[in-house]
């Protein structure tokens, strides 16, 4: 964290370097191998098994859209007698194609290969974006492939009823977010008037106006409970909008492929060809990350980005900037996407450990306790402990967060499996 002259705390921006160890953390011989993978749907991955050697059980890290090979929990996990598997996507740091349903063949493809390795038990971990993704995977591996979700929110068959999804043995979330199309949504700046214009601001709903409430950090903003109910509501209605607009050029496209098909239209061939692309602006607005006394913590004033909304709300940084619109509905609209823990925490059966940070700028109070409340497992434990969205310590001098949940992390691996 960072402080202004008057040592108020504001939040700094924690950068995917924030996820990794340490590297003394590895000071212990150990083996890491490249996997190469093939999905049951023909595309590519990548793992990484991290070994000290004569392992059976094994922890399966994945996020839908980062590959972090070197993430600070893979020594805690070795410490605790057990192989850690890291695995990207096919969608690495791709925005843009990221549909969770075709994630999840990737998911499928690293258990399939851990299982034929020998590995008898497997904990999915899921931090962050990775908790939405393997609680997905999680409720469509318990379902019957008869019952499993059949399309995609843009209508493309999943062919799920076919797949073959080994069903986890343990889950741990770290850090979990309630989804990403949820998260995105509770960011949206719903004063955007214009999808088309960034600038365009409806003053009613400015959450950036001292008209309304906002502070410059790092003083606390103080939104009125009015407001925030207004404010809520635009952002539901600003995804519905975006997801209107994704479903018209998604049904479009599909026009012109039917026409196609029949021999009607060869004109048509252009437009039934073309994968439409465009940019959601102002991504960055959730109004507790500015006003700290709503669902308050251990957290300072600033979001995930750090303590500028004007850079990370305006910038080229920021979740789900350019999207396609299958991508849109399928991981950013928090209306329609299924990679969502309310939707899917209830088939997590097996013994569950989630761990929060109490200073975290990107999962607040009230979205854990739902978490942990929607999961049915009957042996489930929860831990607060203090860091930011990665763990990092939030004061000076202070033990890291990411050391607290790895004890967490090694203790409940040993005494449940």
């Amino acid at each position: 964290m960072a402080a202004d002259s008057n040592n108020k705390k504001v939040a700094v921006t924690a950068g995917l370097r924030g996820a990794s160890w340490r590297p003394e953390r590895m000071a212990e011989p150990f083996s890491s191998t490249p996997c190469p993978l093939v999905t049951q749907d023909g595309q590519g991955a990548l793992g990484v098994l991290f070994s000290r050697g004569g392992e059976r059980k094994v922890v399966f890290i994945m996020h839908p859209r980062e590959l972090v090979v070197t993430h600070y929990l893979v020594p805690d996990v070795l410490d605790a007698g057990w192989a850690c598997w890291v695995q990207g996507a096919r969608s690495i740091g791709n925005d843009l194609r990221l549909e969770h349903e075709f994630a999840l063949y990737d998911v499928a493809a690293g258990m399939r290969h851990l299982r034929s390795m020998g590995f008898q038990t497997i904990v999915l971990l899921g931090n962050s974006g990775g908790a939405g993704l393997f609680a997905y995977y999680n409720q469509q591996a318990q379902c019957a492939p008869e019952r499993r979700i059949a399309k995609t929110p843009a209508g493309r068959p999943s062919q799920f009823g076919t797949a073959d999804f080994p069903v986890a043995d343990g889950i741990a979330l770290v850090s979990p977010h309630p989804g990403q199309g949820v998260l995105l949504m509770n960011a949206l700046d719903p004063s955007v008037v214009d999808e088309a214009d960034p600038f365009s601001v409806d003053p009613a709903l400015d959450p950036f106006s001292e008209a309304n409430g906002f502070r410059l950090p790092p003083d606390s903003s103080s939104y009125a409970a009015g407001f925030i109910e207004r404010y809520r509501a635009a952002q539901r209605q600003r995804v519905a909008r975006i997801d209107a607009f994704a479903r018209q050029l998604v049904e479009r496209r599909q026009a012109a492929r039917d026409r196609l098909k029949s021999g009607r239209e060869r004109s048509d061939k252009a437009l039934a060809s073309h994968g439409p692309i465009f940019q959601v602006w102002r991504t960055d607005a959730d109004l507790r990350c500015w006003d700290t006394s709503l669902d308050p913590s251990d957290r300072y004033v600033g979001s995930l980005w750090g303590s500028d909304p004007f850079v990370s709300n305006l910038g080229s940084v920021g979740f789900g900037r350019i999207v396609t619109p299958e991508s849109w509905l399928s991981t950013w609209s928090g209306l329609s996407s299924n990679a969502s823990l309310a939707r899917c925490a209830h088939a997590i059966e097996q013994p569950t450990l989630l761990v929060e940070y109490t200073g975290d700028n990107c999962v607040f109070p009230a979205d854990v306790d739902a978490i942990f409340d929607a999961i049915p497992a009957s042996a489930k434990e929860r831990h607060r402990v203090r860091g930011n969205h990665h763990g990092q310590a939030l004061e000076e001098g202070e033990v890291s967060g990411q050391l607290v949940a790895g004890g967490h992390l090694r203790r409940w691996l040993q005494e449940n499996f």
